[in-house]
């Protein structure tokens, strides 16, 4: 189940002690233990061999896996008491003090904190008076988390604008939130009212929400695997062809696709489902020369379409 980036970051912190008294532990033993899938647990030893006991490096977590087991060959190296550079100790305060304002952050992680950055106060002397003239603000949609995360928590429906980009309109709607999770942005799974049906928002398209006194009463549903994306087209969403020229290439890394053909000018001809083709319209715009939809033919008619209304708005808006 895919968590928010704080929860992340907490289960990370207990993985380094938890793999350091357990050497060669299974991988399926270790994600079982966290409540993760096998492959959240491999994302996150991909990214603990970059952290380390020091900003610049060196020092860092010497951690693989066989994808059998997880071997930890410096255990004894990283345990070693930190000491912390002036510069080391200003940034890491500097960054604590921002995190700590963060409105989406529950009040027991802030509190400790707020404690750990006293300590280490006390323990920079002169750093900490330094770091005390920096400061650094957070702008997200921090706003949004609180309200859904507090809603989550005492299950309370909520009432949203909200921005569809496949329709570009805004539409509001009530909704009973289910949980908050990350892939590259911040998203809220919820049940929808409005459409009785499971939806997913992203977060920097809510453009209004408030809390309801109406308790959330969301469906029993089986919360869905993650861990392959947020996009997962099914065998019988509409088919879509896509050409792109060389500069359209990084369609094929973000978009998940049937298949990509090499074409003679260094482009590819892109097959790919979804659900909602017309959302495609907007990727056609964003592509310009670099790329065209090929089919269904209805769907290449209206990105043309769309492609001469904008460039019309745009040259009448040049003659103003």
């Amino acid at each position: 189940m895919a968590t928010n980036a704080i929860d992340q970051t907490r289960r990370m912190l207990s993985l380094v002690t938890y793999l350091r008294e357990r050497p060669g532990a299974h991988v399926s033993d270790v994600a079982r233990a966290f409540g993760i899938t096998e492959d959240e647990l491999i994302s996150d030893l991909d990214v603990l061999p970059m952290c380390g006991t020091s900003f610049r490096g060196g020092d860092l977590l010497d951690i693989d896996t066989d994808g059998d087991r997880i071997w930890w060959h410096n255990p004894d190296d990283v345990a070693e008491p930190l000491r912390l550079a002036a510069d080391e100790a200003t940034a890491l305060l500097v960054a604590a003090r921002a995190v700590s304002t963060l409105p989406g952050l529950r009040e027991g992680d802030r509190q400790a904190l707020l404690r750990a950055t006293a300590k280490l106060e006390a323990a920079a002397g002169e750093a900490a008076g330094a770091s005390s003239r920096f400061s650094v603000t957070f702008e997200s949609e921090g706003g949004v988390f609180a309200d859904v995360d507090r809603a989550i928590s005492e299950r309370r429906r909520l009432w949203l604008r909200y921005y569809s980009p496949a329709r570009d309109e805004l539409t509001e709607r009530e909704v009973d939130p289910i949980r908050l999770f990350a892939v590259g942005h911040t998203y809220m799974e919820a049940w929808c009212r409005l459409s009785e049906a499971r939806r997913t928002f992203r977060l920097d398209r809510v453009a209004e929400i408030r809390l309801l006194d109406e308790p959330s009463v969301p469906p029993e549903i089986e919360l869905r695997d993650l861990s392959e994306g947020l996009v997962q087209p099914a065998a019988d969403d509409p088919e879509v062809v896509v050409e792109v020229g060389p500069g359209g290439r990084w369609v094929a890394e973000y978009y998940p696709h049937d298949s990509a053909e090499e074409l003679p000018d260094g482009g590819l001809r892109i097959t790919l489902r979804t659900p909602e083709p017309a959302s495609l319209r907007r990727l056609a715009l964003r592509l310009g020369r670099d790329g065209h939809i090929v089919s269904p033919p209805e769907l290449a008619v209206s990105a043309r379409e769309a492609a001469r209304e904008a460039l019309a708005a745009y040259e009448s808006a040049g003659q103003v």
